[in-house]
C-alpha cells in the first residue's frame, strides 16, 4: 500500500500482538487500510509545504496519477484548481495558520494527467500534542452531479426563455407549471390555469375533442394539430399546439407537456402568399391558375345541375399604342381601371381574370343562354369605352369579346377558352370594338396559323431558310464596318417571305430558337469566309426576345462562333428595344454573359419604344440603331430631326457607336454627318443581298 514514509503498512501489523500497543497499532492498521481502499473518497494528506505524503487508491482513480508518483511531490504541482488557485492556497495556509478546519466546499479541478472534475472537499488539521502535523483531505468527485445541476438551470432557462408557451400537466392532465412566454402569447396569467385542465383556454373544440386527444396520447405519446384559440381579452388568434406524454423509468406516463405557438402571422403570410399566387399583382383579379379551378368548378356543377355557363375573351384594342405615347405607367392605370370596370358589369357569382398583357377572360356561372351574355358582353364593351383619366390626360380605348358557351361550343376547359380566344380574333377582324360568338367557321384563320407552323417546321429541316446581307457603313470613310443577317424563307408555294410573314408564328410556337440557331451558324461562317477574303467586318445578327431568354443561347453561340473559328468581337447580336423597356433579371443577366465573352450588343429600332437611360446603362451595349422612320424625314419634319440630334446625344454620352438606318438620300447621310452619327444602313449604300459589296463606299 503506498503511504507515507511514518505510516506503518497494513500488510502486518505492528507489536507483539498483545496489550494496549497491539490494540492501538491494529486499530491503526485497520484505518490505514480503510482509508486506502475506501472506493469513493479520495484521501490524501500534506505537509506544510504542500508535499503528499498520503495517496489513497481513490485519489489514483480521481486524479490519474499513482501514489508512486504523487508521494513526496507538491500537491499544486500535480493539481490546479482552476480559476481559483490563489484561493484554495489561502485557504490552506489559514488551516496552517489558525489550526482550524475550513468549511466544505467545491473545487473545479484538473490534474497534469488532463483530467478536469468537480469535488467536494473537506480539509481538516491533524495535530499531535497540540502541534500542527499536517492537513488531512477527503474529496467526493461531484462531476456529474454539477453536470446535472447545470442541465437542469439550462433547462429551466430554456423552459422559461422559449418563445412558446410551454405548459407541464401531471398525469390526470392538470397544469403544474407554465413558462413566460404562456402569459405573453394567451395572455392569462399562471394562476388562472395552475390546477386546471387545458380546456380552460377556450379553445374551439367539439364535442369528444380532448377525448380523442388524450386516447391518442396513450396510443403515440404525443399529437400535434392547429386550433383557435381566444386570449384573455377575447381576442381569437390560430395555435399551433404540441402535447407530448412524458414517460418515468418504468414506462410509466408520469407528466405531460404542451406547447402553443401562436400562428397569427405565420397564416397572414400564407394567406398573403396564397393570394400573390393566385392573384394579378396589378389589378389584383385572380390569375390564369386561379380562374382555371374556377372554371373547373363550374363545368362540374353544370354536370351535376346542368347549370350553362359561358368564357368570355376580352383583349383591348390598340393597347400597345397606349403604352408607346404615353408610357407603361400610364397603361398600367388603364389596366387597373378596365379592371375595376369589368367587376362592376359582372355578378358576384361570376369570374374575372387578366391572363396577362392587355387580356382579360370572364366566367359567367349559371346563365340561361346566349342573350344574358350577348347583355353582359355589351356592358363591357361600353364600360371600356368610356375615356380613362391618365394624368390629366383622356384615353380611349376599346375591346373585341368572343364568348363561347357550354356546352354548345364545348364541355371542357381547354376547348371552351380555344374557341372564345377563336371567337375574339373574328371580333377583331369584324372591325374590333365588338363581340363574337363561336362558330365552325372561325377556325379557318386558326388552321392556317397551324398550317404555316407545320410548313416552319418542315422548313428547318428542309433548309428552305437564306440570309440576305446588309451593309452598315461608316460616315466618315465610306468603310463597311458590319454587315446585318437578314433571314428570308424561300416557301415552296408562296415564293420568297419576308421576316414580318412568319417570325410571330415562329415565336408563338418556339420554333424560333432552332431557327434562329441556323441563322447563327451560317452568319458566323459567312463572317469567317469574308475576313479570309480579307474583309475583317463583324456580321450583325438580329435576337427576338424569346431567344433572349432562352437557357441555350449562350451555348448555341459559343457553339456558332467555335464552329466558324470567328472570334466573339467579330458577333453582333441585335436586341429589340422592348427588351430593354422590360428589363427583366434574364434578359440582363444573359446581356452580361456576351459581353463577357466579347460580344458585341446592339439595339435594333432605336426610338419605337420608351426606353429610359437607366435601361440603357443597365444593359452592356456597343451601338444603338437609330430607327428607320425617324431618319426618313429629318430633312422636312423638324420633331423627327430633334428626335435623331438627341438619340445621338444620347449614344454619345454613354460612349455607344449610333447606327443610322433606312438612309435612302444624300440628304438624309449629310444630316446624320453634319450631326456625328457613325454608320448608316439604306438603300442609298446597298440593299441586302446574298452577295453584299464589302468594298469602300463614297458619299
Amino acid at each position: 500500500m503506498p503511504a507515507g514514509a511514518d505510516m506503518p503498512s497494513p500488510a502486518q501489523p505492528p507489536g507483539d500482538g498483545s496489550g494496549s500497543g497491539a490494540q492501538a497499532f491494529g486499530w491503526l492498521y485497520h484505518f490505514v487500510t480503510a482509508l486506502e481502499l475506501a472506493p469513493a473518497v479520495a484521501v490524501h494528506s500534506m505537509d506544510r509545504a504542500g508535499t503528499i505524503r498520503f495517496w489513497n487508491h481513490a485519489s489514483e482513480e480521481l486524479y490519474g496519477i499513482p501514489s508512486t508518483e504523487a508521494v513526496g511531490r507538491a500537491f499544486r504541482d500535480m493539481v490546479c484548481h482552476l480559476d481559483r488557485q490563489p484561493e484554495f492556497e489561502d485557504a490552506i495556509a489559514a488551516i496552517w495558520r489558525t489550526g482550524q478546519a475550513p468549511p466544505a466546499r467545491d473545487w473545479q479541478v484538473q490534474s497534469t494527467a488532463g483530467r478536469r472534475h468537480w469535488v467536494y472537499s473537506c480539509h481538516y488539521p491533524v495535530k499531535h500534542d497540540n502541534v500542527m502535523q499536517e492537513v488531512f483531505c477527503m474529496e467526493v468527485d461531484i462531476t456529474a452531479r454539477k453536470e446535472a445541476e447545470t442541465n437542469l438551470e439550462q433547462a429551466a432557462q430554456v423552459f422559461q426563455n422559449a418563445r412558446d408557451a410551454i405548459i407541464m400537466m401531471d398525469a390526470e392532465y392538470r397544469v403544474r407549471a407554465v413558462n413566460v412566454a404562456f402569459t405573453s402569447i394567451t395572455g392569462h396569467a399562471p394562476e388562472h390555469i395552475l390546477g386546471h385542465s387545458l380546456a380552460s383556454l377556450g379553445w374551439d373544440a367539439d364535442d369528444g375533442f380532448y377525448e380523442r386527444i388524450w386516447a391518442e396520447l396513450e396510443g403515440s405519446d404525443h399529437w400535434e394539430g392547429e386550433l383557435a384559440s381566444a386570449r384573455s381579452n377575447g381576442q381569437r388568434y390560430p395555435v399551433r399546439v404540441t402535447l407530448t406524454a412524458i414517460r418515468d423509468a418504468h414506462g410509466d406516463v408520469s407528466s405531460y407537456m404542451a406547447m402553443l405557438s401562436d400562428i397569427s402571422e405565420r397564416k397572414r403570410v400564407e394567406e398573403r402568399v396564397r393570394h400573390q399566387a393566385e392573384h394579378d399583382a396589378l389589378t389584383g383579379l385572380p390569375n390564369r391558375i386561379l380562374f382555371l379551378d374556377r372554371l373547373h368548378q363550374a363545368l362540374a356543377t353544370w354536370r351535376r345541375q346542368h347549370d350553362r355557363c359561358a368564357v368570355m375573351f376580352l383583349d383591348l384594342d390598340k393597347f400597345k399604342a397606349i403604352n408607346d405615347t404615353h408610357g407603361h405607367q400610364a397603361g398600367d392605370i388603364v389596366l387597373r381601371e378596365v379592371a375595376v370596370r369589368l367587376r362592376a358589369c359582372v355578378r358576384q357569382v361570376d369570374s374575372i381574370s387578366r391572363l396577362g398583357g392587355d387580356e382579360f377572360v370572364v366566367l359567367l356561372s349559371d346563365i340561361k343562354g346566349a342573350d344574358q351574355a350577348a347583355h353582359v358582353a355589351s356592358a363591357v364593351t361600353q364600360a371600356v369605352a368610356r375615356p380613362i383619366d391618365v394624368g390629366g390626360q383622356e384615353v380611349t380605348l376599346s375591346t373585341s369579346i368572343g364568348i363561347a358557351l357550354c356546352p354548345d361550343d364545348g364541355c371542357e376547359v381547354e376547348t371552351l377558352l380555344h374557341h372564345a380566344d377563336v371567337a375574339m380574333y373574328h371580333a377583331k377582324q369584324n372591325g374590333r370594338d365588338t363581340f363574337r360568338f363561336f362558330s365552325p367557321a372561325m377556325n379557318a384563320h386558326v388552321i392556317e396559323r397551324v398550317d404555316l407552323e407545320n410548313r416552319l417546321r418542315q422548313a428547318i429541316d428542309g433548309r428552305e431558310f437564306m440570309l440576305q446581307y446588309q451593309p452598315a457603313i461608316e460616315v466618315a470613310t465610306g468603310r463597311v464596318t458590319s454587315v446585318e443577317a437578314l433571314l428570308r424563307w424561300r416557301h415552296p408555294e408562296r415564293g420568297l417571305l419576308l421576316p414580318h410573314e412568319f417570325l410571330p408564328v415562329a415565336e408563338a410556337s418556339g420554333l424560333i430558337v432552332p431557327i434562329g440557331e441556323w441563322v447563327l451558324r451560317a452568319a458566323c461562317r459567312r463572317a469567317r469566309a469574308w475576313r479570309n477574303a480579307g474583309f475583317p467586318v463583324t456580321v450583325a445578327v438580329n435576337l427576338s426576345d424569346v431567344q433572349l431568354g432562352h437557357d441555350g443561347l449562350l451555348p448555341a453561340i459559343d457553339a456558332a462562333l467555335k464552329s466558324a473559328g470567328l472570334p466573339p468581337d467579330a458577333l453582333e447580336l441585335e436586341i429589340a428595344e422592348d427588351a430593354l423597356i422590360r428589363g427583366e433579371p434574364a434578359f440582363g443577366d444573359t446581356a452580361q454573359a456576351l459581353r463577357a465573352r466579347g460580344v458585341q450588343l446592339s439595339v435594333d429600332r432605336f426610338g419605337t419604344g420608351l426606353s429610359s437611360l437607366e435601361a440603357l446603362r443597365r444593359f452592356p451595349l456597343t451601338k444603338l440603331k437609330i430607327d428607320r422612320s425617324y431618319v426618313g424625314d429629318v430633312g422636312h419634319d423638324p420633331v423627327d430631326a430633334a428626335m435623331v440630334t438627341a438619340i445621338i446625344a444620347v449614344a454619345r454620352s454613354l460612349q455607344l457607336r449610333v447606327v443610322g438606318e433606312g438612309v435612302e438620300t444624300a440628304e438624309q447621310l449629310e444630316f446624320l454627318r453634319q450631326h456625328g452619327c457613325d454608320d448608316y444602313q439604306g438603300f442609298y449604300a446597298s440593299a441586302a443581298s446574298t452577295r453584299p459589296d464589302l468594298t469602300t463606299h463614297m458619299a
